[in-house]
């Protein structure tokens, strides 16, 4: 059994619509000319750059993202998109559930549930953030923790829902701090979350999902952490936002 083997990059909010039709050439071009591998690589820019990523990614094999949605089809929700309005750019996945999502702007394991829903009824494959933080890390919560954000924002999905999610492990320590878990770190919550996902749906649906860690991956670290057994690739932050780098990660899964 091979899991599909993801590195994703998560530009957070920079780049503004030119920079970022810029970065999507340079990466379109390096991936063509150098990655030979079955990798998949999937990039997330801002929304205002969805539909034009789509047109410059067109037969490149590279998928396209967005960094959130809403959970409703539609309404009164000034400054929101809507899963819908994502899929109709052409995109094909929707980060749910990101720490800096949870930590700023009040998102819940309860709006994480709605979101997942209606970005998988909308045909968008969901990449799902769950992590700890410091403190959660420090008091030994962290695979309690971890268990309650899949439990309460996933685990609501019938197994044809659930085969259209990725989860992305990412300790809320080690992003953007400069820190990452250490790959025995890594690791270890990875086949936790693999054996909790196992033990809801089956172990054929826990080895075939598709595990990622995201926290700090660089060039340098990218293939030590991608050697380890339940770890499947990874959510880049950073390092996504310079095209060499990225497409060094990409390489680390070889």
């Amino acid at each position: 059994m091979t899991r599909l083997k993801i590195v994703a990059g998560n530009w957070k909010m920079h780049k503004t619509l030119e920079e970022s039709q810029s970065l999507i050439t340079e990466i379109r071009g390096i991936v063509r000319d150098e990655i030979r591998s079955n990798t998949k690589v999937i990039v997330c820019p801002p929304y205002i750059a969805l539909a034009a990523a789509t047109r410059l990614l067109e037969g490149t094999g590279i998928g396209l993202g967005a960094q959130n949605c809403h959970f409703e089809e539609q309404g009164a929700f000034t400054g929101e998109i809507s899963a819908g309005m994502i899929k109709s750019t052409g995109a094909e996945y929707v980060i749910i559930g990101h720490s800096e999502r949870r930590q700023y702007f009040g998102e819940t394991n309860e709006t994480t549930a709605l979101k997942s829903k209606t970005a998988i009824r909308h045909g968008l494959h969901v990449i799902f953030c769950v992590g700890e933080t410091l403190s959660q890390r420090e008091d030994k919560s962290y695979f309690r923790v971890v268990e309650a954000q899949l439990q309460e924002g996933l685990f609501h999905l019938d197994r044809k829902e659930f085969s259209h999610i990725v989860i992305a492990y990412e300790p809320v320590w080690a992003i953007g701090t400069g820190l990452t878990a250490s790959p025995e770190q890594a690791q270890e919550m990875h086949a936790y979350i693999r054996k909790v996902v196992g033990m809801h749906y089956t172990d054929e649906i826990a080895n075939n999902t598709s595990i990622l860690y995201g926290g700090s991956v660089k060039p340098d670290n990218a293939q030590t952490l991608f050697s380890q057994g339940d770890i499947d690739g990874g959510l880049i932050g950073g390092a996504a936002l310079k095209a060499r780098d990225f497409v060094d990660i990409v390489k680390g899964m070889h």
